[in-house]
């Protein structure tokens, strides 16, 4: 099934000195349940696709569908409804709330969107659980290493079951054996949850697990690469 479509997208940043087209005319569908990822150089416009996808950012021309709502024929305030419902994000900085518990973090979008008590505790132990941190629950990020705050970033962005995720560069800031335990959870709760994930990412493994590679050179979409 459809979960997102991208028609002759362009994002152009015009200044007074300078003008970028971070993306250039990009057409692309996503399926539920891909694991995909978006690669190529530094400046080739993945961040920017990413933020596009999300509704952080609109596009200068072109369409975003997700689930059939185009993007851009939301207000300010149904967008935002509309990405604590529907999207997922992981960030390279993990971005966790740093007064809050690994449990406090994972239920705050379920706190907005009215989940009652039960439902939250019993979705957020599922998750915390399920990314190897159900002893860590009342953990402060301050107490927790990077790997396990981006594990607990993951659990966050699962919490409200959302249509897909994106992750910007989620294994950056990793050693190599926390990199390698994040992924195999993201991939694992992919096939568990059939949640879509979408990466942005310069890391070989993220692109040797995903099931489907897209280059980006110059905002441009130069390949991209299905697997079985």
């Amino acid at each position: 099934m459809k979960v997102l479509e991208l028609k002759n997208v362009n994002k152009i940043y015009d200044g007074s000195e300078v003008h970028v087209h971070a993306v250039n005319n990009v057409t692309l569908e996503f399926q539920e349940a891909e694991f995909a990822a978006i690669v190529g150089p530094s400046g080739s416009g993945k961040t920017t696709l990413l933020n596009l996808i999300g509704g952080l950012d609109m596009p200068t021309s072109g369409k975003i569908i997700i689930d059939g709502s185009d993007l851009s024929g939301l207000k300010s305030s149904q967008l935002i409804d509309f990405r604590m419902r529907n999207i997922g994000f992981v960030f390279q900085a993990y971005n966790l709330i740093p007064v809050l518990t690994a449990k406090e973090n994972v239920e705050f979008i379920m706190n907005l969107q009215k989940w009652s008590r039960k439902e939250r505790d019993e979705r957020t132990f599922e998750l915390l659980k399920a990314v190897g941190l159900g002893d860590r629950m009342n953990s402060r990020p301050s107490k927790l290493s990077g790997g396990q705050q981006q594990r607990v970033a993951v659990a966050r962005a699962l919490a409200s079951r959302p249509k897909f995720v994106l992750a910007d560069e989620p294994t950056a800031n990793l050693d190599s054996k926390s990199a390698t335990t994040l992924l195999e959870i993201m991939e694992k709760l992919n096939h568990e949850e059939k949640i879509t994930f979408i990466f942005s990412t310069h890391d070989a493994r993220v692109v040797k697990m995903a099931h489907r590679v897209i280059t980006l050179e110059d905002g441009s979409v130069v390949s991209d690469d299905i697997r079985e």
